[in-house]
């Protein structure tokens, strides 16, 4: 589901107007105030008019500490990511880290450079930026944030992924989010499938730990 101008994103200037150019894309058919208040604390984009921005929420049925070990490992990408073939790193996980991912085939791009911008394992931010590659994501920045929930009375986590990208030459601004989406949403779809599996595969771990 997509809503125009649902979440205001940014702050001081250009925050009105790129609250107009904010959609927040999910799998349910309404938005939760609490989902909101994440996006307005954590997702902070000021899309320039060539750019677009956008968000992703999924619900996952495993505690936050478990998705989140994931999600923190800047050098595996691959552990949830499908699209991912490979990722080299050097060096220890750090803001400023950069790791080079080979994507598989059948995506427009076959590597990326992308840069740790943000790592924050009290509040579980992570935050990535393109720096280079042969894809067409010009100033790609994302942010992704999880967050404990309940689901069915048992531990769950919200994740949010957030993004602002260059619009190509060529495409509009709805052509590229929803690209963009598309990618995203398979990733978490992955790392729900993956943090699920963990928890069944576990079952002496409490869930509430």
């Amino acid at each position: 589901m997509e809503m125009d101008g649902a979440v205001g994103v940014g702050v001081g200037v250009g925050g009105v107007e790129a609250a107009r150019r904010w959609r927040l894309a999910d799998e349910r058919c309404d938005l939760r105030a609490m989902e909101s208040d994440y996006v307005r604390r954590f997702h902070r984009h000021e899309p320039r008019d060539h750019q677009c921005s956008s968000a992703v929420a999924k619900h996952i049925k495993a505690p936050v500490h478990l998705v989140w070990s994931l999600v923190r490992r800047f050098d595996q990408p691959q552990l949830f990511k499908p699209f991912v073939s490979r990722c080299e790193m050097k060096g220890n996980i750090e803001i400023g880290s950069v790791r080079e991912v080979n994507v598989k085939s059948g995506l427009p791009a076959t590597r990326s450079t992308e840069r740790l911008e943000l790592l924050d394992d009290n509040e579980h931010i992570l935050s990535v930026k393109f720096v280079g590659g042969d894809h067409r994501l010009k100033n790609y920045s994302s942010i992704l944030t999880v967050h404990p929930e309940v689901i069915e009375g048992r531990p769950g986590t919200l994740v949010i992924e957030s993004f602002v990208v260059d619009v190509p030459e060529g495409n509009t601004k709805d052509e590229t989010c929803y690209f963009v989406e598309a990618l995203i949403k398979c990733n978490l779809k992955s790392l729900a499938e993956v943090s699920e599996r963990l928890v069944i595969k576990d079952q002496t771990e409490p869930l509430d730990r």
